[in-house]
């Protein structure tokens, strides 16, 4: 009897020092860590949402670009950070989807080691090659491949890049070298320079230059055409099977209280609802998409983290 007051007494504490946590919490700036470049996609949504997430939260959320490795940099330092809510990873399924097939001695559980907090949308990716290139289709790129084979390579600065180049070559047949960047706005100058001659590229980081015919694209890694890509077919219509995008959203390290991921959940779904958020995120061809409650952005993770095992075993990629 006396063990289990002693466990109701630890249970009703806790239960009230993370009341009491949410209702102060946030008493100081908030760092939302992102794994990729400045320029990058995840940069530019995180940059746009953490605005909002201020004015909302009446403290500052300041942006801490942890760039390389495939995302594994940024997760490894918020896994081991404090989990008080002040240490935020703003990250896609890279780092939590991917990089558990991708990595054969990752050093951090994207299941255990984190706190889910928030779905925040998806990122669509679109093919683009150099804006001289003499294809004008898809079709006609990789028949031009087909002919030169080992000739072509390709960027892959992040997972998503990786895993769908990958597969356009098993479905396709064709021989193109992959090569690894750092960076989307680095694999761009690239491409735009003529060293590389494809990249898979996530719109955040790439609309503007689409827009621009800078670069030219010839297909998007949804199933459906994109209302901001009017014109663009998907990659599915020459590739059949072909369906890619990437997801993106929030963590906490693991333990953080609940109470506080609830909090910051609920702030996130006034932000992602306000007008001008919309629309600049729009603007990127970022699709916003909340999940509702940190429960259900865990079960996505975990769907996700198996949907991603299968694409990367069907691709043919094997871990280094």
């Amino acid at each position: 009897m006396k063990m289990l007051n002693r466990i109701l007494l630890l249970v009703v504490g806790w239960l009230i020092s993370s009341a009491a946590m949410s209702q102060t919490y946030p008493a100081g700036p908030i760092t939302l860590v992102v794994p990729f470049a400045a320029g990058s996609g995840t940069d530019a949504v995180a940059r746009i949402v953490s605005k909002k997430l201020s004015d909302r939260l009446k403290q500052p959320v300041l942006i801490e670009n942890r760039a390389g490795a495939n995302g594994q940099i940024a997760a490894q330092f918020v896994a081991k950070a404090k989990p008080d809510g002040y240490t935020l990873l703003m990250t896609t399924n890279t780092s939590h989807s991917a990089n558990p097939s991708l990595v054969s001695n990752l050093k951090y559980d994207p299941i255990k080691d984190f706190t889910p907090v928030a779905r925040v949308g998806e990122l669509p990716f679109a093919l683009v090659v150099h804006q001289n290139d003499p294809a004008k289709t898809l079709k006609d790129w990789i028949e031009n491949a087909k002919r030169n084979p080992g000739k072509f390579s390709y960027a892959t600065p992040n997972s998503t890049s990786l895993v769908a180049s990958e597969t356009i070559k098993r479905i396709a047949g064709i021989d193109v070298v992959g090569v690894p960047y750092k960076s989307s706005p680095q694999a761009l100058t690239d491409l735009i320079g003529g060293s590389i001659q494809m990249y898979v590229v996530d719109s955040g980081s790439g609309m503007s230059m689409i827009k621009a015919g800078t670069v030219k694209v010839l297909g998007v890694t949804t199933k459906d055409p994109l209302s901001a890509m009017p014109g663009v077919p998907p990659i599915a219509s020459i590739v059949p099977g072909f369906d890619l995008t990437s997801w993106n959203g929030i963590f906490g390290p693991a333990g953080m209280p609940k109470a506080v991921a609830d909090k910051i959940n609920a702030e996130l779904q006034q932000v992602l609802e306000d007008k001008e958020i919309k629309e600049r995120l729009s603007q990127l061809g970022f699709e916003i998409w909340p999940t509702k409650t940190p429960e259900d952005f865990a079960k996505y993770v975990s769907e996700q983290l198996v949907h991603w095992s299968t694409l990367i075993k069907q691709a043919g990629i094997r871990p280094e």
